[in-house]
């Protein structure tokens, strides 16, 4: 039985807390959260809580650590775990530098311990089958792709909690909300050579320290170009989260507002099965998010522990999609 702990029991650390409890090879032993009312809100009485991490660090038997804290104490958190010999399970963005990426890997590898990277966007059946038939060469050489992203982002959103919004702490859009489309781009299509674009800000200025749009032209190591565009200022609600894909041997696109369709496709001497997933994104409420696969993304790490599989997502791949992020960021700035 692999035992867990939390850090952080806000919207996703909820989350977590559901798909660990349902899985049979996992237990939760112990939340941290600085709200001491979260003290009343432990699924399970035999769960122990903790409002420091200092604190649970020191006392859980824990082997696997949970950051579901705001962005900007990812780091520091994870590599608190690691140094205390728990393995960490990071939710998106793994960190808001690629500094600090380093500074958890090496933390990792130092104390033996690894680090699973939540990306479960990888999990949906659109990217799953699109992924082997690239990784198959039945696509052949990918010519272009097009990455649409428009979400909305209220007023009562960023009101929900003080970080939100601010540049030290939330990072920006492409950290906070695209971060995944980045990672799908990158898991599909490799690594990213040079970037160009143009950010904006439309609607966010009164609550936000950054862009809420952005633009951008960028192209792969394999040749590919690719435009990237993003906004949260959609109007009401989100309405599309999309990668097209103009390849030598076919053409497609993994479309809804969560990657979680295949919209069309057209390839050489095949038919991928129709894929249209409805209501499985992660509903917050106020706002909604990407696709509800961190149930694959717990088993991952039981199967990893248990059964010496490979870790879906690990911190070098983390790591990449924070340099490609910091690399847009730059090009725009």
């Amino acid at each position: 039985m692999i035992k867990f702990a939390i850090v952080g029991y806000g919207h996703i650390g909820k989350r977590h807390a559901e798909h660990i409890l349902n899985n049979t090879e996992c237990k939760l032993v112990a939340i941290c959260d600085a709200d001491t009312a979260t003290v009343d809100q432990l699924p399970d009485k035999e769960i122990s809580y903790y409002p420091k991490i200092e604190d649970l660090l020191s006392a859980t038997t824990a082997d696997v650590v949970c950051i579901c804290t705001p962005n900007y104490l990812h780091c520091a958190h994870a590599v608190a775990a690691l140094n205390a010999g728990k393995h960490v399970v990071v939710e998106k963005p793994m960190a808001l530098s690629e500094a600090e990426c380093d500074e958890m890997i090496d933390a990792a590898n130092r104390n033996r311990r690894i680090v699973f990277a939540v990306k479960q966007n990888r999990y949906n059946p659109p990217v799953v089958a699109v992924k082997e038939l690239i990784t198959s060469g039945r696509l052949g050489k990918i010519f272009m792709m097009q990455v649409n992203c428009f979400w909305n982002r209220s007023d009562n959103y960023y009101a929900q909690s003080d970080w939100r919004g601010k540049k030290d702490k939330d990072g920006g859009c492409l950290f906070t909300q695209f971060s995944h489309f980045i990672d799908i781009l990158y898991y599909l299509n490799g690594n990213i050579a040079t970037a160009s674009g143009t950010l904006a800000n439309f609607a966010h200025h009164h609550n936000t320290e950054f862009e809420d749009s952005g633009s951008f032209i960028l192209k792969a190591t394999n040749g590919a170009v690719i435009n990237f565009n993003f906004s949260t200022c959609a109007y009401e609600k989100n309405m599309e989260g999309s990668i097209t894909i103009l390849a030598e041997n076919g053409t497609l696109k993994i479309g809804g507002q969560y990657l979680n369709t295949l919209e069309y496709q057209c390839i050489q001497g095949e038919e991928l099965p129709q894929i249209n997933i409805v209501a499985k994104e992660n509903d917050y409420g106020l706002y909604k998010g990407s696709m509800s696969n961190h149930d694959k993304v717990i088993q991952n790490v039981a199967d990893v522990l248990n059964h010496n599989h490979p870790v879906m997502t690990g911190a070098e791949e983390g790591r990449e999609v924070i340099r490609i992020i910091e690399m847009m960021y730059a090009a725009a700035r």
